[in-house]
């Protein structure tokens, strides 16, 4: 029998983790300014498919690697770091502003964000998180699926929420001035949002 209290749980720290300010949310409202929101709609799928494909490796036992290997675990979250970087690098220098609704450069695709998960030390959180402090021990597999799928369907409108904000934010960066200072200021929160996790 389903335990909806457990359920609702899971669905609020889906919620609460999806929509807060993290790696993946600075780089699609830059997107949504930069390339606007059809443009950016393969980066937001990549992260949503790519996060749903992790969330269920960890269902099927990926975190005990982890535990049993915490080096790797580590390795991981420099090798994630070191790309955030890259990508800063492009936000900040890549995406040159030419005129309103122009710009130099090409929008994060959609396996570049899904294997990105993989090395963003935030989604490993989320997901290890999700399942160390919300899944019942006795979980069947059909309820693993179904609350990683449950997940998944809060996550992306979430995502979605981030790139709107963008293409809004665009209007008022109406100079390339203006947008450029925007993207380099945005290049710097990403990396801030890494450094906290860094240290988990």
């Amino acid at each position: 029998m389903i335990d909806w209290q457990i359920v609702i749980a899971m669905a609020m720290f889906a919620f609460a983790s999806s929509i807060t300010p993290g790696p993946n949310n600075m780089m699609l409202l830059s997107s949504g300014v930069n390339f606007g929101f059809q443009r950016t709609i393969p980066h937001m799928l990549g992260i949503s498919s790519g996060h749903l494909v992790m969330l269920l490796a960890i269902g099927a036992g990926l975190d005990q690697l982890f535990q049993a290997f915490p080096l790797g675990y580590q390795i991981m979250k420099v090798v994630g770091f070191c790309y955030l970087v890259y990508l800063a690098w492009r936000i900040a220098f890549n995406q040159t502003p030419l005129q309103r609704g122009e710009t130099k450069g090409e929008p994060l695709g959609f396996m570049g964000a899904a294997l990105f998960q993989w090395v963003n030390p935030k989604a490993l959180l989320m997901a290890v998180t999700y399942f160390s402090n919300y899944m019942p021990i006795d979980a069947s597999n059909t309820f693993i699926f179904s609350t990683c799928l449950m997940f998944t369907a809060i996550n992306l409108p979430c995502l979605a929420l981030w790139v709107l904000l963008g293409t809004q934010l665009e209007r008022v960066l109406s100079k390339p001035r203006q947008r450029q200072i925007f993207n380099v200021v945005m290049a710097l929160l990403l990396i801030l949002s890494m450094v906290p996790v860094l240290f988990l």
